[in-house]
């Protein structure tokens, strides 16, 4: 089967676009064009995008974005007033502590609770006639980090669908999009290693079998910052400040969309583990000693390939 790759730094991580059924690069070039445009649109990390109009804004006058971009933040929106653990108006603590970045830090109490009266997102205000976006406190920001990749990779899939692509594999780092049946295997389904999630950059432990579908993975390893003999992760608790302390490793959803995944991996990172009743999703959760728990996912089509990882009794 004829494939192509490329992979390229965006987003704060090195993706890779792969396309089967053709050998002509320019469908690469066009994809990663596509995802840059939609960076451009909604990075934080950058003095001007169209997020960025909306924070400098804040506290002065509505903002009229793209369309795009409204549609996202009125989900995010929506979903931080869940009050979960997802809150898309945590930015002023994200740039406090700045994990992952050169200069993260451990801030103090004081600086905490002052940022903490800046993070609440019940009282953006929507506009959906005028697309615009209101920020109400001088000093609020947006940070779609938490579910912007998984938009990103859900619009990306729908652009290649459009252009005729037969099978791709869209990979954001945590955020992979299993598009159409596997051509390259008998039974059309995908193998994807889960990574050791305790380790910064581990080695695969596990093997998921399945078919096209968007596979996200929120881990405490990849992004954080060790201080005074202390590692704190990425993962930010809005009621505390400070990130969430509990026995997981790391949470991947599978999903038809990649955004629910983004949501999902918040949403359970913070319940601690699965939720109980009834739940759409398949789930993997690791736990710091090396236990793996399954949601929804036969424990045939997932394969340990670490012996030193072992799955929970049910």
């Amino acid at each position: 089967m004829i494939k192509i790759s490329k992979a390229w730094r965006a987003m704060g991580t090195t993706n890779q676009i792969t396309l089967f059924g053709t050998d002509d690069e320019r469908y690469l070039d066009d994809a990663i064009r596509f995802v840059n445009h939609y960076e451009d649109l909604l990075t934080v990390n950058r003095p001007a995008s169209a997020v960025m109009d909306i924070n400098h804004a804040a506290g002065q006058s509505p903002v009229v974005v793209p369309p795009a971009v409204y549609q996202l933040i009125k989900r995010a929106v929506t979903v931080s007033n869940q009050h979960f653990g997802f809150n898309a108006a945590i930015g002023p603590l994200v740039k406090l502590w700045h994990i992952g970045f050169a200069d993260a830090r451990v801030p103090s109490d004081v600086e905490i609770a002052q940022r903490r009266e800046l993070i609440g997102s019940d009282g953006i205000v929507l506009d959906d006639e005028r697309l615009s976006v209101y920020l109400p406190q001088a000093g609020m920001e947006l940070d779609l980090g938490a579910i912007a990749k998984g938009y990103i990779a859900d619009r990306l899939q729908d652009y290649l669908r459009s252009q005729g692509h037969m099978a791709a594999i869209i990979n954001f780092g945590g955020n992979i999009v299993l598009m159409n049946a596997a051509p390259h295997k008998a039974d059309g389904r995908w193998r994807i290693g889960v990574r050791d999630p305790l380790v910064r950059h581990g080695e695969t432990i596990g093997l998921l079998t399945t078919t096209a579908t968007s596979v996200v993975t929120s881990g405490v390893a990849e992004r954080h910052l060790v201080a005074d003999g202390q590692t704190y992760h990425h993962i930010i608790d809005p009621e505390t400040g400070y990130p969430h302390d509990n026995e997981l490793a790391s949470v991947t959803i599978i999903s038809p969309e990649s955004i629910d995944g983004e949501i999902e991996t918040t949403r359970l990172f913070f319940n601690d583990g699965p939720i109980d009743g009834q739940y759409p999703f398949g789930a993997i959760f690791i736990y710091r000693d090396k236990s793996i728990q399954l949601v929804n996912i036969r424990p045939a089509d997932f394969k340990i390939t670490n012996p030193d990882f072992y799955l929970k009794e049910s």
